[in-house]
């Protein structure tokens, strides 16, 4: 029978920005945290992947944030496998808070693949369709987000700090090159209420500048990260006046 995997922790102080809110790192570590986990669990975690050559890649992740969390609430946080194709994925996640309200939502996208060719692989051949629960905690579709002209870049540095246990950069760190980008006035005065996040390339850990093309249009602000002429990711934010 599928299960969905719950746990429960309490925000730390050194888990939250200036306002107390959980920073973006920690919400999606958070969630990556405890999809692996499951991952795991399910028998088509890391342990299997590094037995066979092969590694989960992350295409989307869609948040919508209905209340962030603060500083020293034990949150529960929940998450299962909620739709599978033939190549395709999908993972839902909720976040609820002490007295049980729904504070965050979201949902992800992944592929499987051969870790020597690079390629996608069925996931029949290595993920049960059983391990599916058939509801949705946020019932986004995942389409290519339009395009747009960008009006700044701002340059990040990759940190040994953002390298993974993979060898590769965190994938919560592109959310945080993205509401790093809008600025320290813009985010002193905003608060995070919706990000989402396409994939495309991974970025190498000996690549020494990210570059994040900027478009912000009031609580909207939109993201390419790139090195050169390569497209790593595009994020789309949407923010709240505070």
């Amino acid at each position: 029978m599928a299960d969905k995997l719950t746990e429960k922790r309490v925000l730390q102080a050194y888990q939250c920005d200036r306002f107390g809110n959980v920073r973006p790192l920690i919400l999606m570590n958070e969630l990556q945290s405890i999809a692996d986990r499951h991952a795991e669990i399910l028998g088509c975690g890391r342990t299997y992947c590094l037995e066979h050559n092969v590694g989960w890649v992350v295409m989307y992740y869609l948040v919508d944030i209905i209340e962030l969390p603060v500083e020293g609430e034990e949150l529960t946080f929940t998450t299962w496998p909620s739709c599978q194709d033939a190549l395709r994925a999908t993972r839902d996640f909720e976040i609820h808070g002490s007295d049980g309200r729904l504070m965050v939502r979201a949902t992800s996208q992944w592929i499987l693949i051969d870790m020597a060719r690079r390629r996608p692989l069925p996931l029949a051949n290595h993920l049960s369709p059983d391990v599916v629960v058939p509801t949705r905690a946020y019932g986004c579709a995942f389409e290519k987000f339009p395009d747009f002209e960008t009006t700044k870049t701002h340059v990040m540095k990759c940190r040994f700090d953002d390298i993974d246990v993979n060898q590769h950069i965190n994938n919560a760190v592109y959310a945080v090159w993205a509401t790093e980008s809008v600025g320290y006035v813009y985010r002193s005065n905003h608060k995070l209420k919706k990000i989402d996040i396409n994939f495309k390339k991974e970025v190498s850990p000996d690549t020494p500048e990210i570059c994040i093309d900027v478009a912000i249009d009031g609580l909207v602000s939109k993201h390419k990260i790139r090195t050169g002429d390569t497209e790593h990711a595009v994020v789309i934010c949407h923010w709240a006046e505070l």
